[in-house]
């Protein structure tokens, strides 16, 4: 059984929880994230849900609608808007969370070892999913800033975390750096008061502190000037400074100060 499905739609229920109650002119709002309006972020999480659906379902579908996203190069939004039938606001959150719930019992019952393709490199089930559980959480993010509310982690995000470990290489490697040759030591409290360690104990080189604050830098949702993290050595500093557990092409985090609830 694939646990992690369960640990995904719990994280959609909780940004559910938070904006079940919102009136549509909210959907509007900016956030810090690129200006993104709270109406592009669930827009974004609900076509890739989508489509990461497809990769398990119909292989041909999937790569269609990836050719297709392509084509619409820049017109990204505009292409998802269009998809989604122009829904905006309640409208499209119902759509989201109804195809989070569906999505559940089909990914729990999945081999967790079987590769599909993705737009990257193909994925495992078990990655698949864990990565829509990170880019729920760290769109999530900027939602949660928006409306200047404060999330409840919880240790499911221990596979956010896991992620952000296994990517250290593929940091490096995305911006054609040389991969420090010493992995870090990662030891991270989780929300629960328990204990996480990674890679071979070092006093040396190392990153400790809050689990949620360890995320928070490898999703690039904050700045690591701006968590609570402890950082020494060489290979750990460098790698907090440009941390990026997600696919695509080299990302920079935000700016010292620029991603913040807002009060």
């Amino acid at each position: 059984m694939l646990t992690e499905a369960a640990d995904f739609k719990a994280e959609c229920d909780g940004l559910h929880a938070l904006l079940q109650d919102r009136d549509d002119a909210d959907f509007e709002r900016p956030t810090l994230f690129k200006d993104w309006t709270v109406n592009d972020v669930m827009g974004h999480l609900h076509i890739w849900n989508h489509a990461v659906n497809l990769s398990v379902t119909d292989e041909g579908a999937f790569e269609a609608f990836v050719q297709a996203f392509r084509d619409a190069g820049s017109r990204h939004f505009p292409y998802t808007h269009e998809w989604s039938g122009g829904l905006k606001g309640q409208a499209l959150l119902a759509a989201w969370h109804g195809l989070c719930t569906d999505m559940e019992p089909l990914w729990r019952g999945l081999d967790p070892e079987r590769r599909v393709k993705w737009v990257g490199p193909p994925m495992t089930v078990r990655m698949s999913i864990v990565a829509r559980q990170m880019e729920t959480w760290s769109h999530g993010q900027e939602v949660f800033d928006v409306f200047g509310a404060a999330r409840q982690d919880e240790d499911r995000i221990r596979n956010i975390a896991e992620l952000g470990v296994r990517t250290f290489g593929f940091t490096f490697a995305n911006r054609g750096i040389e991969r420090p040759a010493v992995k870090p030591f990662v030891r991270l409290t989780a929300p629960s008061g328990a204990v996480w360690s990674w890679n071979e104990e070092s006093g040396t080189d190392y990153v400790a502190g809050p689990a949620t604050d360890f995320c928070q830098v490898v999703t690039q949702t904050r700045n690591i000037a701006d968590v609570g993290l402890e950082v020494r050595g060489d290979a750990a500093t460098r790698w907090m400074e440009i941390a990026q557990c997600f696919a695509g092409g080299p990302n920079d985090p935000p700016p010292p100060g620029a991603r913040h609830a807002v009060v």
